[in-house]
């Protein structure tokens, strides 16, 4: 039986893993949930998968959650371990009782704790891209000199594993990564300035939060994955792809020397990767719907429009660049989709805040998970004084 720690529990991926577990409770058991602030749903999990630990991100949620456990009527005596902040984080993550941690915090609030688990030797199931955007290097030299297993569960990079599996890697000669288009795929590029928050979210395909879905609409979120990919499969940028598929199943595809190309595709449901990510090398069934091939279909793929959306260009630039210039790229879009749901500035000032932020934060080369810590809350400063500059006036 694995034994698992789920680092965002309340979000899309931890309830999702959570609803593998309830459909395999003789495979997998939990030992740690842990949650941010949303203290309704982590009770209702804790009352149903009885965690030994439950750690919530302040003191105030903690206080919360010990009002909501009394309050949904489960004995004292069977509470769980309740526990508060990042050091929490980091010791159920690195905790003797585990083999396994999903990593799904958003943002980098998770980065230390999956950086223990790997140091540690744990298998992590990857759904948080910004550890490797801000701390790729970091992160892969810790597997190696661990042994840790790192198994991506994003579609795209989960996808590429699988392809990654049926052959020699010196023989692939690309990476091509799958992109829904986003909500404006379709939309001209003059008309990108009007759009609104609301529209921003719409996305066509898949249920995400709010931050993601608008870097699925600038087409970042798609950058990001490419930065990721350099470091998990050990890819130049320039060797990897990406194409617009607005049917979202074909996830990931790999073109061997010879022209070759092999795809791996899946129905948009994030079950099956999370599965995957808990039973490699093996494979199980999933709760996840089959593809039909008996019925007509047809799927499209066309290339991106970097001009349209910059964003995904700047992202290839800046892995190109090293150091801590994805670091930077990361903490600054952050702020600037932030100031965008607020309203305080337009879509296309999204890019504009976070092109002005990486030129004038320098490159370095950071040493250690707080040094890149440190860069990112550098970033996060310099972007809110961006954006504070462009607010459109109340």
């Amino acid at each position: 039986m694995r034994t698992l720690t789920v680092l965002g529990s309340t979000g899309s991926i931890g309830t999702n893993t959570l609803d593998v577990v309830r459909r395999n409770r003789e495979l997998y058991g939990i030992y740690a949930l842990v949650a941010g602030r949303n203290v309704a749903t982590l009770t209702r999990q804790i009352v149903e998968f009885r965690p030994q630990v439950a750690a919530v991100a302040t003191p105030e949620a903690l206080a919360g959650l010990a009002e909501s456990l009394a309050a949904s009527g489960l004995p004292r005596t069977q509470w769980p371990e309740l526990l508060e902040g990042p050091e929490a984080f980091v010791r159920v993550s690195v905790a003797s009782e585990i083999d396994t941690v999903i990593s799904a915090i958003v943002g980098v609030a998770g980065l230390r704790a999956t950086y223990a688990a790997i140091r540690g030797g744990k298998r992590v199931g990857l759904a948080t891209k910004e550890v490797m955007v801000c701390a790729g290097q970091l992160v892969m030299d810790a597997v190696r000199e661990s042994g840790a297993e790192l198994i991506p569960v994003d579609s795209e990079h989960n996808g590429a594993h699988q392809c990654l599996r049926a052959g020699n890697r010196g023989q692939v000669a690309r990476l091509i990564l799958t992109a829904s288009g986003g909500p404006f795929r379709e939309t001209p590029a003059e008309a990108l300035a009007r759009v609104t928050p609301a529209q921003a979210l719409n996305h066509p395909t898949w249920r995400m939060g709010n931050r993601i879905t608008i870097d699925s609409a600038t087409m970042m979120n798609k950058g990001f994955e490419v930065i990721e990919a350099c470091w998990l499969f050990d890819f130049a940028p320039a060797e990897i792809g990406v194409v617009i598929h607005p049917q979202s199943t074909v996830h990931a595809m790999i073109e061997y020397t010879d022209g070759s190309v092999l795809a791996q595709i899946a129905a948009t449901d994030m079950r099956m990767p999370i599965q995957y990510a808990l039973t490699y090398p093996e494979r199980a069934e999933a709760p996840v719907p089959k593809i039909d091939w008996a019925q007509a279909r047809h799927w499209d793929f066309s290339p991106p429009d970097l001009r349209k959306f910059p964003l995904l260009r700047l992202a290839y630039e800046c892995q190109e660049a090293g150091g801590s210039a994805c670091c930077t790229l990361n903490a600054a879009d952050e702020i600037a989709v932030e100031a965008f749901l607020e309203e305080k500035i337009g879509f296309l000032g999204i890019y504009e805040v976070v092109s002005e932020c990486l030129a004038k934060m320098p490159v370095r080369s950071p040493r250690s998970v707080e040094e890149v810590l440190e860069i990112d809350a550098e970033s996060r400063r310099v972007a809110r004084e961006l954006t504070a500059r462009r607010a459109v006036p109340a």
